[in-house]
C-alpha cells in the first residue's frame, strides 16, 4: 500500500490479470510452456483483459465524503506492526480524487474491464440501512461507474472485499453473528438499486478463505482484520473461522437470491463469487501425500466452492472438523446450491502438500487439514521466486486449477479475477518499468489459460 501524489494505477495496487473465458470442454493434458508469440486473437471472442483492486487498498479519503470507519481502519491504526511497512489506507493511492486519471490510464494501456469494490462504510457509514445512506458515497461510485462506461471499460463490482463497517463489528462481532445476514442483504440491495442499471457483473465476496483464515485464525496467512485468533487478545482459531465462513456463505446466498428474485430480470446482469486458492502438488507419489494435496485443496478452495455448487461442505472437512463445523439447514443448503452465474478465481502460486501423521499445537482451521505445506523439496523451489516470499511462479497450477474446477464443479463460466506478482526489483523507476520478470509471469500464465481452454 503506497501513498501517491500522482495517478494511483502507477503505484501497482492493481492485480493486473483479469480475464474471462466461457465454459470449456477438455480433458486434463500436460502443461507445456509455449514460446510462440500470441495476442488477443489467440483467445475466444468476449475474452476480457483488465485490472482489479479493492476500496481500502486504493481509494484513500478515509475521512472524506461522509465515510464511516471499517475494521481495516481500526486494525491498521491499532496494530501498525501487523503491516509490513506500518502504512494504512488513510490516503492509499488516492483513487477517490484521481479516479478520472486512472480510468484514462486503464484505457490507454488497452484494458477493457475493471474490478472495483464498494466500501460498505462509505455508502452506509453505520453499517445499517436504517441508520442512513451517505449520498456523497453513492455519488462517488456513480461517478466512477459512469467514467468507466464512458471510456469503454466494463465495471465488475465486488460488494465485500474485507472492509466490514466497524459499527457492525462493535455491535455484534460482525461475521460471528447471524445478524449480519440481514444487514448484508440490505447493503447489497442498496447497491443493486443505485448501480444495477449500469453494473452487469456483481461479485458478492472476494476471497472468503483469506478473510476468514486471516481474520480469525492467522496461522496460514498471518493476521488480517479483525485480528482474532487463539493467540490474539480475542478469538478462537478452532471455531471462529468456520462460524465466520458459514455466515459469509449465508450472506452470499441471501444476496444472490435477492438479486435473482427482484433485479436480474430487469437489470439483466449476472452475479457470482470470487474464490482464491493455491494449487497443491503432492510432496511425493506416496498415497498419503496424494490424499494430503486433495485435503489441502478442500480446506482452501472446497470450503467455499463446494457449498455454492453442491450445497454442503467437502466430506474431508466434515470428517476432520466434526462438530466444530456448522451445519446448513435443508433450506439453506438448497439456497446455496447453484448460487452463482459465474465463478471468479484468484490464483498466485503453488505449494507442495505432505501428509501429517498427527496434529501438534493448537487446534485451528489451518491445522485441521492434516497437511504440511512447503514451497520446496530438498531446497529446490516449486518455481521462480517473486517479491512476495511465499509466492513462487507456478503457471501449471493455474492450468490445473481451471481444469479441476471444470471437471469437479460442473464447468462454470470463469473469470480470473486476480493473478499477478509482487516484483522484487522495483526499487527504482527504471527497474519498475523494465520488468522482464513480470512480462515472463504474465506470458506463462496466459499460455496456461489458453492451454486449459484448448
Amino acid at each position: 500500500m503506497a501513498t501517491s501524489q500522482g495517478s494511483s494505477i502507477s503505484h501497482g495496487n492493481y492485480f493486473t490479470l483479469f480475464l474471462l473465458f466461457s465454459s470449456f470442454a477438455s480433458t486434463a493434458v500436460g502443461y507445456v510452456y509455449e514460446s510462440a508469440p500470441f495476442n488477443r486473437s489467440s483467445f475466444p471472442p468476449g475474452f476480457l483483459f483488465g485490472a482489479a483492486s479493492s476500496a481500502y487498498q486504493y481509494e484513500g479519503a478515509a475521512f472524506e465524503g461522509g465515510r464511516g470507519p471499517s475494521i481495516w481502519d481500526t486494525y491498521t491504526h491499532k496494530s501498525p506492526e501487523k503491516i509490513a511497512d506500518g502504512s494504512n489506507g488513510d490516503m492509499a493511492n488516492d483513487f477517490y480524487n484521481l479516479y478520472k486519471d486512472d480510468v484514462k490510464l486503464l484505457k490507454y494501456i488497452g484494458l477493457n474491464a475493471f474490478r472495483l469494490s464498494i466500501s460498505w462504510s462509505r455508502v452506509l457509514p453505520h453499517g445499517k440501512l436504517s441508520k442512513g445512506v451517505n449520498k456523497e458515497g453513492i455519488a462517488f461510485y456513480n461517478n466512477v461507474i459512469n467514467e468507466l462506461l464512458a471510456n469503454g471499460i466494463t465495471p465488475f463490482v465486488t460488494l465485500f472485499h474485507w472492509d466490514l463497517p466497524q459499527a457492525l463489528e462493535d455491535e455484534y462481532t460482525g461475521f460471528l453473528s447471524p445478524l449480519l445476514i440481514d444487514d448484508f442483504r440490505d447493503f447489497s440491495e442498496l447497491c443493486f438499486k443505485e448501480f444495477g442499471d449500469r453494473v452487469k457483473n456483481w461479485i458478492t465476496f472476494n476471497e472468503p478463505f483469506t478473510f476468514t483464515n486471516g481474520g480469525y485464525d492467522g496461522e496460514f496467512l498471518g493476521n488480517l482484520a479483525p485480528g482474532r485468533c487463539s493467540s490474539c487478545p480475542q478469538g478462537n482459531s478452532a471455531t471462529e473461522p468456520y462460524i465466520a465462513g458459514h455466515h459469509l456463505l449465508l450472506c452470499h446466498a441471501a444476496a444472490v437470491k435477492l438479486y435473482k428474485d427482484k433485479y436480474q430480470a430487469t437489470q439483466k446482469g449476472e452475479i457470482g463469487i470470487t474464490l482464491v486458492t493455491h494449487w497443491f502438488v503432492p510432496y511425493s507419489s506416496n498415497r498419503l501425500d496424494v490424499k494430503a494435496a486433495q485435503r489441502a485443496l478442500d480446506f482452501v478452495f472446497g470450503w467455499f466452492i463446494h457449498p455454492v455448487v453442491y450445497g454442503n461442505y467437502p466430506r474431508s472437512m466434515q470428517t476432520l472438523v466434526g462438530n466444530r463445523l456448522p451445519k446448513f439447514t435443508v433450506e439453506q443448503s438448497a439456497m446455496l446450491k447453484g448460487s452463482f452465474d459465474f465463478l471468479g478465481l484468484n490464483y498466485y502460486t503453488g505449494n507442495y502438500a505432505a501428509h501429517v501423521l498427527s496434529r501438534t499445537g493448537n487446534i485451528s482451521s489451518t491445522s485441521d487439514s492434516m497437511t504440511h505445506l512447503t514451497t520446496d523439496i530438498k531446497g529446490v523451489p516449486i518455481g521462480n521466486p517473486t517479491g512476495v516470499p511465499i509466492f513462487y511462479t507456478y503457471p501449471q497450477g493455474l492450468h490445473n486449477l481451471l481444469v479441476y474446477t471444470k471437471e469437479k464443479y460442473n464447468n462454470p463460466p470463469i473469470y480470473i479475477t486476480e493473478a499477478g506478482m509482487g516484483d522484487k526489483n522495483n526499487d527504482t523507476m527504471e527497474n519498475t518499468i523494465n520488468d522482464p520478470q513480470r512480462i515472463d509471469f504474465y506470458t506463462r500464465h496466459l499460455h496456461a489459460v489458453r492451454k486449459a481452454i484448448e
